[in-house]
Order: C-alpha cells, then structure tokens, then sequence
C-alpha cells in the first residue's frame, strides 16, 4: 500500500529511540562482553573445558527463552517486554561481574542470555508493527546493521576499561549499556498517531490474542518450509563465524593475525546493511537472499583452498561481504510473513529455529576437525547455502508477496 501523502514513509522518532539506537547501545554491552566471559571463568578457578561450557550459556539461555520470549512480548507489549529485558540484563550483568563461584557466574550468562533473546524478539515485533512492509527492509536490514556495529565496537571499548581497571570493568560496562539501552525505550514513547496500517491492524487485534500453540498450529506449514530455511541460513551463518579462527588456526597463523583478518571481514560486513535493505524494498527479498547464501557458500568453499595469510585476507573480505549482503534478510522475512495476531509466539518459534541453526553451524565444523579433516567440514557447511537459496527460491513467493516484483504485482502492490 503507498504511503499516504502526508505521512512519513515510518515514525522517525520510534524506529530510531525506539529499537535502533537501543539495539545498538545493547549490542556494545554484548559485544564487550563476548570475549571475556571464558578468561573470567578461568580467572574465578574454571578449567578451560568449564570455561567453555560457561561461554555456551549465553546461546543456550537464548535458545531457551526464544519462545516464551514470545509469550512475553505478547502478554504484555513490545516496549514494555524491551524494557523488562534491558532492566534484567543489566542485573545479570551485575551478578556476573559480582558471582562468587562459576556456578553463579554460569547462571547469570544463562540470564544474559536469556534477557538478549526477548530484547532482540521484542525489537524485532515492534518494528514489524510501526514499519510499512514497502519499507520494512531497509529499517530491518539497518537494525542488523547497527546490531553488527555494537558489536564490533564492543570489544574494543572493553579492551579499554580492561587496560585501566580488570576484566570485572568489562561486565560494569555491559550494565551501563544495558541501562541506557532500557532509559531509552523508556524515553522513546509512541506517538498517539499510528504509524501504518500494519500498527492498526495490530492494535485492534490486541483484544483476540490467541495462544501459542493456536499461532503455531495454525501456521506450522510456514514454519515446516521457511522455518527449514531459516534453520540453514542460521547453520552457514554460524559456520561463518568460526571458519576464520579454524582455518587461520589450521594455517598456524599468530592470534594477532587472525584477529585482524576477522575485523577485516566484520568491517565489510558492516558496509552493506543499507544498500542491502534498499535492494529488497524495491525489487523483493529473493534478491538479496538468494545471491547472499550462493556467495556465503562459494567463500566458505574457498577457505581450504588458501594456505596463506594473503589468501585467507582476500576469501574473509568476501566472506564479510557477502554476509554483509544478506543484512537483515531474515528479520525482514519473517516480519513478512508472520501473521498480525500472534505475531509475536510466531516470531519466537521462528528465532528457536534459527537459533538452532546458529549453534549447529560450528558442530558442522567441528565434527570434520574431529574425523581428521577441517577442510571437509567447511565444505559440509558450505553446501547449506545453496539449500538455503533453493528453499527460498521456492516457497518464499507462496508466503511472501514481498519475494519479487512478480508477487508484489500479483498482489496488487506495484
């Protein structure tokens, strides 16, 4: 549907105090946070084998809480669940920074991450709701962006309050974002005037909210087909994340090195969130969806062919850029696709199963390290992105008019 003349394309003010600049605020915490949560462990008297399953708490709370994440978000508001989640993080934040044995220190993690999942949820539904779908790409693709930009900078801010006081400083700085994160969706009150026809479709269906197993009953076709989808890009995407360090590791190249060649990629991932967005809003999501999972896995194919530090830089910057393309694509899809009542439970199903994907990835990784090859792992995992790209080819236009031109003029919108 056009946007009415006198309106803007979405409320400014919401998307960017609302959900925008919280994410990106929240995401430094977390990115701060990322990389000493196994040295603090091991500094509280953890072996490295307890250290590690520490660090996994974080994606385990948030694979555990994705859907009554939803239930939450649904039961009392997408601000309001935004809210609760930056107040509860900051608390396990704290408890973190003060746990007195690693069984508390697990704990709070487990809270960390549980808190990040309704945060991310919650966002996620609001700006589905307040967002025009003819431009829902590009504040979505946008918020992934801002979301990688956190945590890119995280890490370097915590360095910085590390070098000055100890690494318990990272944790106090991952309370302090937590709590500008929720002051300021605190601040970021709604105006009286709705945003779309998507928001007031929404707000009148706020008084017939059915149940959870209603929403995923009546939409477990969508979630069989293009929820299979979103468990491949999740697997590749989470492969991504590891290939660089592995194969560095692989070619013995020094911790230095590797971490350069990892911020290279990240920083051209970063490039790409908007351009991406703006692709998908004019010309649908199978063109950015489809090229970004056949480039993500012909740079994954590639890294067992490098045996240099030259090499490995020249296949993690198109690693970066090709993920950097995908920006946002399976937010925007599942904001697509999910239904006005009941789209928050819909959206916390649709997160357990990315999620999951998400930490399968690696395991795909790992697994051809243990039987004696890392190469054959990474080619394992590389082939999820043309099963990605070919369900998303299919079933996407038959839930989606937003898939391409084609479904959007079936539908009347062009």
């Amino acid at each position: 549907m056009p946007t009415q003349p006198n309106r803007p394309m979405f409320p400014k003010r919401e998307v960017l105090f609302g959900a925008l600049v919280p994410a990106f605020i929240f995401s430094v915490g977390i990115g701060a946070l990322l990389p000493v949560i196994a040295p603090f462990a091991v500094q509280q008297g953890a072996s490295l084998a307890v250290a590690g399953t520490i660090a996994a708490m974080l994606p385990v709370g948030q694979i555990l809480a994705d859907l009554p994440a939803g239930a939450l978000a649904a039961r009392v508001g997408d601000r309001a669940a935004m809210i609760l989640a930056g107040s509860v993080a900051g608390l396990a934040f704290l408890g973190a920074a003060l746990a007195p044995s690693v069984i508390t220190l697990g704990a709070a993690i487990l809270l960390v991450g549980a808190a990040n999942a309704v945060f991310h949820l919650a966002r996620h539904s609001y700006l589905t709701e307040i967002t025009p779908a003819m431009q829902r790409a590009r504040v979505l693709s946008t918020l992934g962006g801002v979301h990688r930009i956190g945590q890119f900078a995280g890490p370097f801010l915590g360095a910085g309050v590390i070098h000055f006081a100890d690494m318990r400083a990272a944790f106090v700085l991952a309370v302090v974002t937590a709590a500008g994160a929720t002051v300021t969706v605190w601040l970021a009150k709604s105006s009286p005037d709705p945003a779309s026809p998507d928001e007031e479709d929404a707000r009148a269906s706020q008084s017939v909210a059915p149940g959870f197993w209603q929403v995923i009953g009546a939409h477990r076709g969508t979630l069989a087909t293009m929820g299979l989808v979103g468990m491949l890009v999740g697997a590749i995407r989470g492969a991504r994340q590891q290939v660089i360090p592995l194969w560095g590791e692989y070619l013995e190249l020094d911790p230095t090195t590797i971490s350069l060649l990892f911020g290279l990629a990240g920083g051209i991932d970063m490039l790409l969130f908007y351009p991406a967005g703006k692709v998908m809003d004019r010309l649908g999501r199978l063109w950015v969806g489809v090229p970004a999972m056949l480039l993500l896995a012909g740079a994954m194919a590639l890294f067992p062919l490098t045996s240099t530090a030259s090499g490995l830089a020249v296949v993690a910057m198109l690693l970066g850029f090709a993920n950097g393309w995908g920006s946002g694509i399976m937010m925007t899809i599942a904001s697509d696709i999910s239904p006005t009542q009941g789209r928050p439970q819909f959206l916390g199903a649709w997160r357990l199963l990315t999620d999951i994907g998400l930490g399968a990835g690696p395991l795909i990784l790992s697994a051809g390290a243990a039987l004696g090859s890392l190469a054959v792992g990474v080619w394992a995992a590389s082939v999820l992105g043309p099963a990605a790209a070919a369900g998303m080819q299919r079933w996407l236009p038959r839930y989606s008019p937003h898939a391409n031109r084609r479904t959007r003029r079936r539908a009347g919108l062009l």
